[in-house]
């Protein structure tokens, strides 16, 4: 169980950081817009940190996607 929402989370991140480098943003503005740090951003990009639904929402809009676009599954 804990293998699959490792992968979970890795594919989370992987998403969060491919839409943001399309939407040409960097982790420091994603942070800046959400109120987040660029670490968490950072950990949250290589599966090493969980998002809440809220964060998850913050982090679409600064990037300018719908949350449902950030979801892997």
């Amino acid at each position: 169980m804990l293998g699959k929402l490792r992968l979970k989370d890795i594919a989370l991140g992987k998403r969060v950081k491919r839409l943001r480098e399309q939407s040409g943003k960097t982790q420091e503005e994603i942070a800046d817009r959400t109120r987040l740090t660029q670490t968490y951003i950072s950990l949250l990009e290589t599966g090493k940190r969980r998002a809440s639904m809220r964060t998850l929402e913050k982090i679409a809009s600064a990037i300018g996607v719908k949350v449902r676009d950030l979801l892997p599954y």
